[in-house]
Formats: structure tokens, C-alpha cells, sequence
């Protein structure tokens, strides 16, 4: 801990350590100093006694100590002088780095002093090993003990910095500037392993400054200024990473800076997308993603056109024609034909995942192949305009891969354009930020998509053909590369074909067959037998007695199927009804619950605040109190010094009671007297002063006037002398003015002719322009009338055509509405008939269902009377006006003691109609010799007419009574009693 009371003695104590070769005691000073609690202040001497520290940890190679000592003067420093700490961390970097350059400069072999795989890991024990036994010490691990420990030491710098520096807004350009500097050191020792912690390192403090948002000095990554030197650390992370060629430490840094831009939503300037999308290049060649890699050279050709004004003619054509060579090798067939669905799922993902690299917003709910393909992007080429940029030698190339069919010359004519096209390519001199294009690169995919294309377009021709024609077609490969060439498109159904290396032929298939006929061969086989054994063993027949037995027997099924069906939904309703009730019960208990909760919830968290608040008051009251006693200690330790300086006596007596309010009466009293002696001090100065100032002016009076009679006469006299000297200077500046008058007066005559002449000249120029200003004017207002009078005619005619079209336009709509009101009156009048018709047939049918109804009840009446006629009262049949209560009571009798089914009734009705005779109505009727369809009032043997129980109320007779295939029905004629019934609506 340290001792010192001005940082100052600290520093001259390190100096003289470190003169006497105490280093490691010096340090432990300056350590001790900055992370004591007392020097929490920042001073100027702190910077230096900082300066001084780092350079003790350079020197000793103390990472730890550094790394302390730094995070210490950034709280001390953060608040009040942050340049101060960005000096010292400058300082320090510097001293790590030249460190580390003296020792690589002492060193013969670099590559050998820094092979070592990762600069934080210890030695290895064959390293120890070797160390111990071996007696001499060669130059080569000599090296590495020189360099290597510097280089550690300057490894732990860069990440010592950045650590300390993370997510400040005040120090964001320090933080770029490491990181720039450590990617460089990388870059320049081929440090890969370090290069990686370096990305996660960086990676880790972006995401924490998104997960820690409530930090202080934390960073605005919508600043725009913010949001560069992120930019710019990225992509130089991602320039460094593509020249270590760490292809897969480059992809993340592309999604670093993807995930950059959807963060801030922003989008970076056209010079840093033009590097961002070469970079993708390389990256999607070395991975084989010739798909995605056709596509960033598609999105760069674009940035390039759009962005870049001094882009040559030459470069734009390489450009195209990269990107046109890049969409043609693409594979011409889909790989993931054959695949799992889980390799499609991971496909699908991977295609979004790399089309949000290369700016493509694809929907995940349709297949993102279809959007990301061969095809379209090739159709996209075409009509963007990117195949007219292209070479001449690529666009026929083009046109012979894609829209030639020669299965025979295909090779033979691609073959000199490819090798035209290997050699162009170079620098771009109007692009710098494009890396070199070599389109030589492309010729090996391409030599392939030719061979396919030939393998194809020669299967669509040929059946069969001989393996040395083939290999004379392709003189690109060998026939073994040709066979895998042909096995990889086999596999992915892109041609059909088989390889006889017995009789030396390539045999071509039908792709269809090969796809889908062998695939399903034994389903169509097993339905084949299937049809040819139902037709040798036909299944048997057998009939049915049931069905001639039980004629009826599908109706009552159906109606007691109906019932039990709506017996079923009224169940199923009432355990719905059930279950609706117990959960509307348990909401309400669970409603309740909460309700109850809620209150005790709030009861609690008021009692808790009634509870904090009384103990604040509490506190608010003690803390009150206390400060009352320190002030009324204060009051009368300040009366004791009064009093003891005046020497007085102690206003205070022992053991009385001290209270602030005792303690303010007295002090006010004690200042009330002391201003009052004051005052009188005062009043007798204030009188003396007087005294003095009076007798002053007395003995000043009579020197001040004769001083200021000697002013007077002095005065008179330098009046009269400046006078005369006035009057002088006046004679002389006449006669100056009088000889200039004579002078001048002789160019008197020539100044009037020149004045005459400029004004005539003048006047003539003036007169000449208002006559062609005049002149202008007239011409102007007449092209202006003409141009008007034009106008206005063109106005009236185009009002004209407007005003009748508007009425044709008119015409046409009354027209159209008048014929669609008159459609509409149609359409009510006949549906007004459709309905009338309607409504007398559904009162027809109420009506026949009424009759329906009442016979039934006079049968069972009938029925019901025989049977309990001992126990009935005598009913006298002369009154018509009684049939119809005694059918109804009768049809009520039997079903007043327990239900009866419908099919019992039908049969009980059955047999009471077998039983007895038929009524007498219903006799007369058949014996008066009158027709179901003749239809009137019955006439008795009186000559009066009478309506039979049976008529309805408009006197027409219920044709039901009669026998069933006489029934009368609502279309004319008569109809079975089961057609009739089957008819009925269900009751």
C-alpha cells in the first residue's frame, strides 16, 4: 500500500531504484501508488509517473503489472482527461513494438525464430528435454529465445489495450487503431492462431456492447462516425483474413459485417460493398459455391457500373465476362434431388443464410432454389445487359453451351474460344479495390459443363456408341475423368446412361423409364394380379330373404337410426352444456382466486411501502437530529475559540444541557452586541474623518485660487499666438486658390465642346435603343397574342372532346341503367310468382298433413272405442258436432299410461283398421259412385248436403280415408303410399 503523500516523492523514489538497478522495487512502487485509493484524483504528474510505469513493464516484459496499472488510471483518468490515457497507452504500444523490432532485427532466420503454433502456450517438455541434454545452443534456438518472448510480450499488449478500451465512446478511435495494428502484426509473422483469438476477441466485444445497453460511454453504433471505424476494423479484419488465407475465419468476418449492417440498418458506402463482394468471391471459389460466388461478381459488376465513373471499357468487359463465365460453370442439375429431408432443411438454410450475405431477400416459406439458380440468374444476365458488356469469345460461348445443339462438334468448337479466354485477365487499373481477374481459373469447370453438355446433347441422339468415339469427342479429359463426370450427373438424374467395359459401348437410357417405370414397377404389377384375380374368381352373389321377409324393415332402421342419432346429439349436447358449466365454474373460481390474490398482493406491497416510508421518516428524522448535533457541536466550539480569543468567560456552564436552539439564541445575542460596539467604532471614526477632512479643505482654499489665476493668464496667451498663427495659414491658402482659378480658367472653352460632344453622342445611342426596344416590344406582344389565341383554340377543342365523351360516356351509363332496372323488375316479378307458387304448394302440404293428422286420431279413436266400451258413456252418434272429441279422447286413452313406439302404433293402427268396417262416410262416398279426382260435398238421401268428418274446412273431402293408391297428391293423380310417405319431410 502506499505511503507517500504527494505522488512526486513516489516517482523520485522509483528514479533512484531503477538508477541503482532496483527495477522489479521501482515497479512495485509506481504499482503501489497508482492503485492506492489516496491519488484518486488526476494530476499531470500521474501521466508522467504512468509514462515511467509502462516503461518498467516493457523493460521487465510484466504483462499482469501493465495490464493493472492501466485499468487503475482509466478510472482515474476517464472523467477528466481521457487524452491523457490515450498518450500513455500510445506509449505504450510504441515500446512493446520497438521491442519487439530490436529483438526480430537481432535475429538472422524470422521464419524459423517464429515457428511456434501459439504464443500463449507454455514450452513443451521435448522443448525442456532437448534444452538439458543438448550441451551446445544453436543460433536457431538462440533465436527463439531472443524473439519469441518479445513477441508474447506484444501479443499480450494488443489484447491488453483492447481490453481496456472495449466499448468506450471516448476512446473509439484508439480501439480502431489497435485493432488495425494487431491485424497487421498477424498479417506480417503469419501469426494464424492469433489471428483467430484477435476476431473472437472483437467479436465478443460487439456482442456485449448489444447485450449491456445500459452501460456508461458505451458506444452509438447509429452514429455514423461510430459506425465507420467498426466498418473499417471489419473489413480490414476481412482483407487480412483472405491474405492468411483463412478462408473460414474470412466467412465469419463477412457475417460480422453482415450482421453490422442489419444491426445499424444502414448501408455502408459503395467503396466498402465494392470490397465486401470481393472478397465473397474469393471466399465462394475456394469453398466450390459457384452458384453464390456467380452471384457476388454479379452484385459487383452492378456496384462497379453503377457507382464507379472512371471504370474502362476493358475492365467493364473482364468484369462481365466474369461474371457471365462464373454463372455458366455452375452445374447444370440439382444436387439436392437425391438428398434427406433433413439435408434439404439444411440446404434451404444455408441457401437464405448466404443469399442475406449477397443482399438477396428471399421469403423462407417458398423454396429458395427456385429464386437462387442457374437459370434465373443466367435469364437475369440477359436482361440487365450484363451479356452485351461480355467479350465477343464469351458470348459465343454462351450462345454454344446454351443454345446450340451439336453433339458432335460441341467440343471441337468450344475448344479455341477457351483457349482465347485464358488469356485475358489482369490487374483492373480503373477498379483497385477488385482483386486480379484471371479468367484462365474458369477454363477446368468449364472443360467439365462441356463435357456434360456433350453428354446429354449425344444421349437425346444416340442409343448406343463406342467408348473411343466418346473419348474422340472429349479430347478435354481422359475417359476415367469422363466416366466420373458421367457418374456424378447419373446420380443426380441429369442423363441416363450405362458403361459396358466388356463390349466397350456407352449405352444411353430412356430417363423417364430410369426414374419413375422402375420405381413403381411393383405396384403396378401387384394391381395388375389383383384385376386378373377378380376376374377368374368372381365374387359370389348370394340373395338376401331377408330383404323380401322384412320389406319395411330399411325404414324402421332408418327411423331408429334417426332416433338414436338424435338422442346421441342431445346427449353429447348435454354433456357439452355440462362441460361448458364446470369450466365456466372453475374460471370463475380461478377468476376469484386471482381477484383474492391480486388483493393480498396489493395489501402487501402496500403495507411494504407504508413500512419503507415510515423507515425512511425514521431515518429522514435521526439523520435530522444528528446533523443538529454535529451544527450545535460546531456553534460551540466556534464560542469557545470567540470567547477565549476576546478572553473572556465560557458561554457556557458545565452540565447544562446543549441544544442547537440554546446554542443560536446565544451566538445571535453575542453578534447583536458585537454589531452594536461595532456601530459605535464606526460613529466615532465616521467624526474624526470629518474633523480632518474639513480642516484640509480650509488650508487647501486660498492655494487652489491662486493657482488657477496663473492658469487663466497662461491660457490668454497661447489664445492669442494660435489666432495669428490662423490668420496666416487662411492669407496663404487664397492666393494658392486664386493662382489654381487663373490657371485652369484657360480649358475652360475646349471642356464645354467635349461636354457638348459626349452628351449629342450619348443622346443618339439613347434614341437609337428605345426605337429597337420599341421594336422588340411589339414583336414579343404579337407572338404572344398568336401563341395565346392558339392556346385558347386547342383549350376549346379539347374541352369540346371531353364535354362529348363525358356525354356519350353519360348516354352509355342511363342506357346500362335502364336495362339493369327493367333486368331487375324482371327478376322480382318472376321471383314474386316463384314464391306465390311456392307458398300454395307448402300450404298444400300443411293441409294434407292436417288431414294426415286428424285420421290417424279418428282411427285410433275407433280402435280405442271398442275396447273400453263397457266403461265409456253412451254417445250419441245423430250429433256430427261429437265425433271429434270422442276420436280425441279415445286416441289419448291408451298412450295416458306409458310410451308407445311409432312401429307399435303403426301396427296397432293397422289392426284396428283390419278389424272393423269402414266408417260409414267413407262408404256412402265409394257408394255414391264418386272419383278421387271429383271432389264435392256428399249429398245424403234427404237431398241436403253434408261434409264428411273428413273434409277440411273448405269442404273437400281427405282423400287419405280411401284406399292408399288413390290418394290424391299435389302434381294430379295418385302414388303409392310408400312413395308418398318416403316424400314427407321427417317430423
Amino acid at each position: 500500500m502506499s505511503t507517500y503523500a504527494k505522488p512526486e516523492a513516489a516517482l523520485n523514489q522509483a528514479e533512484a531504484l531503477i538508477n541503482v538497478g532496483q527495477k522489479q522495487d521501482a515497479l512495485q512502487v509506481l504499482h503501489d501508488l497508482i492503485t492506492s485509493k489516496r491519488h484518486r484524483a488526476w494530476q499531470k504528474i500521474l501521466e508522467k509517473i504512468m509514462f515511467k510505469y509502462v516503461e518498467l513493464c516493457v523493460d521487465m516484459r510484466r504483462g499482469k503489472f501493465a495490464k493493472d496499472g492501466l485499468i487503475q488510471y482509466r478510472i482515474v483518468c476517464q472523467q477528466v482527461n481521457v487524452t491523457s490515457l490515450e498518450e500513455v497507452i500510445k506509449h505504450f504500444m510504441h515500446l512493446s513494438t520497438e521491442k519487439a523490432e530490436q529483438a526480430r532485427s537481432q535475429a538472422q532466420a524470422l521464419e524459423e525464430a517464429l515457428d511456434v503454433d501459439d504464443l500463449e502456450a507454455d514450452k513443451r517438455p521435448e522443448d525442456l528435454m532437448l534444452s538439458y541434454v543438448s550441451g551446445e545452443k544453436g543460433k536457431d534456438r538462440s533465436d527463439r529465445e531472443l524473439v519469441t518472448p518479445w513477441f508474447k510480450f506484444l501479443w499480450e499488449t494488443y489484447r491488453t489495450v483492447l481490453e481496456i478500451l472495449r466499448n468506450n465512446s471516448k476512446l473509439e478511435a484508439l480501439y480502431a487503431m489497435t485493432a488495425h495494428r494487431a491485424f497487421q502484426f498477424c498479417k506480417q509473422y503469419k501469426r494464424t492462431t492469433e489471428f483467430r483469438r484477435l476476431c473472437e476477441i472483437i467479436r465478443n466485444h460487439l456482442l456485449n456492447l448489444n447485450k449491456y445497453r445500459d452501460q456508461r460511454d458505451r458506444p452509438d453504433l447509429s452514429s455514423p462516425e461510430s459506425l465507420q471505424l467498426y466498418l473499417d476494423t471489419r473489413f480490414e479484419q476481412l482483407k487480412v483474413a483472405t491474405d492468411l488465407q483463412l478462408w473460414q475465419e474470412a466467412f465469419y468476418s463477412v457475417e460480422d459485417i453482415h450482421g453490422l449492417m442489419c444491426m445499424v440498418k444502414k448501408t455502408p458506402k459503395p467503396s466498402l460493398l465494392v470490397v465486401y463482394y470481393a472478397k465473397l468471391t474469393e471466399i465462394f471459389w475456394i469453398s466450390s459455391s459457384h452458384l453464390y460466388h456467380a452471384y457476388a461478381w454479379f452484385k459487383l459488376f452492378t456496384l462497379q457500373k453503377t457507382y464507379n465513373k472512371n471504370l474502362s471499357l476493358k475492365d467493364l468487359q473482364l468484369i462481365a465476362s466474369s461474371v457471365v463465365l462464373a454463372a455458366l460453370l455452375v452445374v447444370p442439375y440439382d444436387r439436392s434431388r437425391s438428398a434427406s429431408h433433413l439435408e434439404l432443411e439444411n440446404e434451404k438454410d444455408r441457401n437464405l443464410r448466404m443469399a442475406n450475405l449477397i443482399g438477396f431477400e428471399l421469403d423462407p416459406k417458398f423454396d429458395s432454389r427456385e429464386a437462387l439458380s442457374r437459370s434465373s440468374l443466367l435469364s437475369e444476365l440477359v436482361s440487365k445487359g450484363v451479356m452485351s458488356c461480355a467479350t465477343q469469345e464469351v458470348k459465343d460461348l454462351y450462345n454454344l453451351l446454351e443454345h446450340e445443339f451439336l453433339p458432335l462438334d460441341l467440343a471441337s468448337k468450344v475448344q479455341p474460344l477457351l483457349a482465347k479466354i485464358s488469356k485475358y485477365g489482369g490487374k483492373l487499373a480503373s477498379a483497385s479495390s477488385v482483386p486480379e481477374v484471371q479468367l484462365s481459373r474458369y477454363i477446368p469447370a468449364l472443360e467439365k459443363l462441356v463435357t456434360l453438355r456433350v453428354l446429354q446433347q449425344v444421349s437425346e441422339v444416340y442409343q448406343m456408341m463406342r467408348i473411343e468415339s466418346l473419348s474422340q469427342m472429349i479430347p478435354f479429359f481422359d475417359f476415367a475423368v469422363v466416366e466420373k463426370i458421367s457418374v456424378e450427373a447419373v446420380k443426380h438424374n441429369f442423363i441416363a446412361m450405362k458403361i459396358d467395359h466388356m463390349r466397350g459401348v456407352v449405352v444411353f437410357c430412356n430417363l423417364g423409364l430410369e426414374s419413375d417405370g422402375l420405381r413403381d414397377h411393383l405396384t403396378i404389377f401387384t394391381q395388375s394380379l389383383n384385376k386378373v384375380r377378380a376376374m377368374i374368381y368372381p365374387p359370389a352373389n348370394k340373395a338376401s330373404k331377408l330383404g323380401d321377409m322384412l320389406a319395411g324393415l330399411g325404414e324402421i332402421v332408418d327411423k331408429e337410426h334417426k332416433r338414436l342419432l338424435a338422442r346421441k346429439s342431445i346427449i353429447e349436447k348435454r354433456k357439452e352444456e355440462h362441460e361448458r358449466q364446470l369450466i365456466e365454474m372453475e374460471r370463475e373460481e380461478e377468476s376469484r382466486r386471482l381477484k383474492q390474490q391480486k388483493i393480498t398482493e396489493e395489501a402487501e406491497q402496500k403495507r411494504l411501502v407504508a413500512e419503507f416510508e415510515h423507515r425512511k421518516n425514521q431515518r429522514i428524522l435521526r439523520e435530522i437530529e444528528e446533523r443538529e448535533l454535529e451544527e450545535a457541536q460546531a456553534l460551540l466550539e466556534e464560542a469557545e475559540k470567540r470567547s477565549k480569543k476576546k478572553g473572556g468567560k465560557k458561554p457556557i456552564l458545565e452540565g447544562e444541557k446543549v441544544t442547537k436552539q440554546t446554542l443560536m439564541e446565544r451566538a445571535l445575542t453575542e453578534q447583536l452586541r458585537e454589531r452594536q460596539e461595532m456601530e459605535k467604532k464606526l460613529q466615532k471614526l465616521a467624526k474624526t474623518m470629518d474633523y480632518l477632512e474639513r480642516a484640509k479643505r480650509e488650508e487647501a482654499a486660498p492655494l487652489i485660487d491662486a493657482a488657477f489665476q496663473r492658469r487663466l493668464e497662461e491660457e490668454k496667451v497661447l489664445h492669442e499666438r494660435e489666432q495669428q498663427l490662423e490668420v496666416e495659414l487662411s492669407r496663404q491658402r487664397h492666393d494658392g486658390d486664386l493662382r489654381e482659378k487663373y490657371r485652369l480658367s484657360r480649358m475652360l472653352d475646349n471642356k464645354n465642346i467635349f461636354q457638348e460632344r459626349v452628351l449629342n453622342r450619348r443622346r443618339v445611342e439613347v434614341d437609337r435603343r428605345k426605337v429597337e426596344r420599341e421594336e422588340r416590344i411589339s414583336l414579343i406582344i404579337k407572338a404572344r397574342k398568336q401563341e395565346r389565341e392558339a392556346k385558347r383554340k386547342k383549350i376549346f377543342y379539347v374541352r369540346t372532346e371531353e364535354e362529348k365523351i363525358k356525354r356519350l360516356r353519360e348516354e352509355e351509363e342511363a342506357r346500362k341503367r335502364e336495362e339493369a332496372e327493367k333486368r331487375k323488375k324482371e327478376e322480382a316479378e318472376r321471383q314474386a310468382k316463384l314464391d306465390e307458387l311456392a307458398e300454395k304448394q307448402r300450404q298444400r302440404e300443411r293441409e294434407l298433413d292436417e288431414k294426415e293428422r286428424l285420421r290417424k286420431e279418428a282411427i285410433l279413436g275407433r280402435s280405442s272405442d271398442g275396447a273400453s266400451k263397457p266403461f265409456e258413456p253412451p254417445v250419441r252418434t245423430s250429433e256430427p258436432g261429437s265425433a271429434a272429441p270422442a276420436a280425441a279422447a279415445a286416441a289419448a286413452a291408451p298412450t295416458s299410461g306409458k310410451y308407445i313406439p311409432r312401429h307399435l302404433r303403426a301396427k296397432m293402427e293397422g289392426a284396428g283398421v283390419g278389424g272393423q268396417s269402414a266408417p260409414p262416410q267413407s262408404e256412402e262416398r265409394w257408394a255414391g259412385g264418386t272419383r278421387p279426382e271429383q271432389w264435392g260435398p256428399s249429398r245424403r238421401t234427404d237431398g241436403s248436403s253434408q261434409v264428411p268428418p273428413e273434409a277440411d274446412r273448405w269442404g273437400r273431402p281427405d282423400d287419405r280415408s280411401g284406399p292408399p293408391s288413390d290418394r290424391w297428391r299435389p302434381g294430379g293423380g295418385s302414388r303409392s303410399s310408400s312413395t308418398w310417405s318416403s316424400s314427407r319431410p321427417p317430423r
